[in-house]
C-alpha cells in the first residue's frame, strides 16, 4: 500500500513541472519576471509560493525516509528561481525513484517522530494517513491555488495528471 501511494505523490509531484511551465508561459505573456511567483501567497500569514512546493517535496521524501528507515537527502530551502525550484522537485523524484514496495514491508508497525513533536512518537501507519498525506496535498493544493490565484491557466487536468483510465471490456 504505502509504496502504491509513494507512485500518487511521485505523479503529482512531477505535474509541478507542468505547472511550473504553465507559470512562466504566463509570466511571459504578461511580460513579467516569472521568478516573481516563488513570493506570491494567499494570505499575508501563509508560507510563499516557493516554500509550499519545499514543504510538498519534503513531506514526500521524509516520509518514505521516515517509513523505510532510509537518509533522505538535506535541501537547503534556498531556492530563488523557477529553475532552482524546478531542480529541487526533479531532486525528491529521482530519491523517490530509488524506492521498491519491499522498503516499506515494516513502514506501519514503526516509530515515527520529528523535533517538533516534541519526543512523542506516532505509528507509521498512523503517521502516514494522519500527518504525511494531509501534510503533502495541503502544501500542493496551495501552491497550485497560489498560480491560479494570480492568472496562471492550469485546470483540475493539471493538477491531477494523467489517470489510469480503462475501456469497458
Amino acid at each position: 500500500m504505502y509504496y502504491e501511494i509513494f507512485t500518487q505523490m511521485k505523479k503529482q509531484l512531477a505535474q509541478v513541472d507542468k505547472w511550473l511551465d504553465a507559470a512562466v508561459s504566463h509570466a511571459q505573456t504578461k511580460s513579467f519576471d516569472a521568478n516573481l511567483f516563488l513570493a506570491l501567497r494567499l494570505a499575508p500569514d501563509q508560507f510563499a509560493f516557493a516554500r509550499q512546493i519545499q514543504i510538498a517535496c519534503d513531506t514526500a521524501k521524509l516520509a518514505a525516509s521516515r517509513l523505510s528507515g532510509k537518509d533522505a537527502p538535506p535541501h537547503a530551502d534556498t531556492e530563488q528561481t523557477v529553475d532552482e525550484l524546478r531542480a529541487r522537485v526533479r531532486s525528491v523524484l529521482a530519491y523517490l525513484d530509488t524506492y521498491a514496495a519491499d522498503d516499506f514491508e515494516s513502514a506501519a508497525s514503526r516509530s515515527v517522530t520529528q523535533p517538533r513533536w516534541e519526543g512523542k512518537t506516532m505509528s507509521g501507519a498512523d503517521y502516514f494517513v494522519e500527518h504525511a498525506l494531509p501534510n503533502f496535498y495541503f502544501h500542493l493544493a496551495t501552491a497550485y491555488a497560489i498560480l491560479r490565484h494570480n492568472g496562471v491557466t492550469v485546470g483540475k487536468r493539471d493538477y491531477l495528471g494523467a489517470l489510469s483510465l480503462r475501456a469497458p471490456a
